[in-house]
């Protein structure tokens, strides 16, 4: 084999092929880590404040984060409660699925990817191919088989589970989970991600050997939800639910308190007791655990959690080997969180009207750096702030590319200050009068506290050095 590789090679010529002009997203400093260019990202903020959500859309933007994800070119709409996750909105949901995966993960969760085509088969043996109705995005192939687009895969991971049929009761439980695209045809799509036909969910189905059992990590998996909503600083409530049409028998939901929350919650302060008004007697006023008086409002549903038993596992006879060698049904439970949901929700609760507020993990970037307006008095700040890039990524490298130059020397510092606060980049580090004193002292705008701030280079990085990431 060396000798043919020999012999090819002198008879080969010599083709280099065509060079590729280096990547202009980074700067290049020499012996320093890229920067991140904003003048290379694709970022479109081209909509006006009176323009409509877009042509394919059909209407107007009907709540806030539906907005501003819009006009800070973080969505571009695609049809009817669809649309392009553009970069920067890759970047936010990508770290909060990886805030999802450090929780499962802690309590067990192996991660799973699943097919989005599911059998028709599958769904009439649970007897859901009807039940469910015209929200089943429904398709039929070349051989005439049915399928449908998954709004939710507990006919697939029952099947899978059911075609192991050497599952020890020493091996569980298992809570195998994915995060993917769902679908639905909801009849109204609306309020951008909080309602839409095509979404991001994150599902995930345990497998005990008891009910017992099953009930120890369904509340583990309820704990862990809460995490997630501490961990980005949301305030949720967990209501008692209907378990329609995916069945069991016991549901709650996670609700996030909104105005525009499709749901109304009767909450009593007497006892704790919190649920979804169609779980409840019609008119019911009082407490069914105290008597006390109910209060009422409105929430978005960003987490559902089910007990199942064995809805599922009888009909596909999903058995593990008990500890007396004989075969048993798992006892499921399985838990949803709308991923994308959360995101919009998120934006809808803490942002303003005019600019977008992220839980500190899930900003797309944390830093955006501000240099001088080319031309101008304060100009050669530019390279002091080309150097503060370098020597922050360098002495803190959980930033490296969460740290973001806005290059666009053309505008002044007021108009891209004005576009940081629009995206809501956690810290604003600006190079204006100040950076040319002795000492050099930048200006830093914290949006988690609207303090202003004039800092040295390294009070700066003193400050970063605290900032959490995914």
């Amino acid at each position: 084999m060396d000798r043919l590789l020999r012999r090819w090679g002198r008879l080969l010529p010599s083709c280099p092929g065509p060079r590729r002009p280096p990547c202009r997203l980074y700067q290049h400093p020499p012996g320093r880590a890229k920067r991140l260019a904003l003048s290379r990202l694709f970022q479109p903020q081209n909509l006006r404040e009176d323009q409509p959500a877009g042509p394919e859309s059909g209407s107007e933007p009907t709540c806030k984060s539906q907005r501003l994800m819009l006009r800070t070119g973080l969505l571009h709409p695609a049809g009817p409660g669809c649309y392009h996750y553009l970069p920067y909105a890759v970047r936010a949901l990508e770290k909060l699925v990886g805030v999802i995966d450090q929780e499962m993960q802690a309590i067990g969760g192996q991660k799973l990817d699943m097919p989005t085509l599911s059998s028709a088969e599958l769904w009439r043996a649970s007897g859901r191919w009807d039940l469910v109705g015209p929200e089943l995005f429904r398709l039929r192939d070349r051989q005439d088989r049915d399928y449908c687009l998954g709004p939710t895969h507990e006919e697939a991971v029952t099947s899978l589970v059911a075609s192991q049929k050497t599952l020890s009761y020493k091996q569980l439980p298992h809570l195998l989970y994915q995060v993917t695209r769902k679908f639905r045809d909801e009849p109204r799509p609306r309020f951008g991600l909080l309602r839409g036909r095509e979404f991001y969910m994150k599902d995930m189905y345990s497998f005990d050997c008891s009910p017992e059992a099953a009930q120890q990590t369904y509340d583990l998996v309820c704990h862990a939800y809460g995490r997630v909503f501490n961990r980005l600083g949301l305030q949720f409530v967990r209501v008692q639910a209907a378990v329609g049409s995916i069945g069991g028998t016991m549901s709650h939901e996670f609700q996030l308190p909104l105005s525009i929350g499709e749901d109304t919650l009767a909450i009593c302060a007497s006892c704790g007791f919190t649920a979804n008004m169609e779980t409840l007697e019609p008119q019911q006023s009082n407490c069914p655990v105290c008597r006390g008086s109910l209060t009422e409002t409105r929430g978005v549903e960003v987490g559902h959690t089910f007990y199942l038993g064995t809805k599922y596992s009888s009909v596909f006879n999903a058995e593990f080997v008990n500890s007396q060698g004989k075969p048993s049904l798992v006892e499921m439970g399985c838990y949803g969180l709308g991923v994308s949901r959360i995101l919009a929700a998120a934006i809808e609760v803490l942002s303003t009207e005019d600019c977008i507020r992220w839980p500190g993990l899930l900003a797309p970037y944390q830093v955006c750096l501000i240099p001088p307006k080319k031309g101008s008095r304060e100009e050669m700040a530019v390279k002091l702030t080309e150097t503060l890039y370098d020597d922050i990524t360098e002495a803190l490298p959980h930033l490296r590319g969460e740290v973001l130059l806005d290059d666009r020397t053309h505008l002044t510092i007021g108009n891209r200050l004005k576009d940081a606060n629009k995206l809501g980049y956690p810290f604003v580090v600006i190079a204006g009068k100040r950076a040319l004193e002795q000492p050099c002292h930048f200006e830093v705008w914290c949006q988690s506290t609207d303090e202003v701030m004039f800092l040295p280079k390294q009070g700066v990085i003193d400050l970063l050095q605290k900032v959490q990431v995914v």
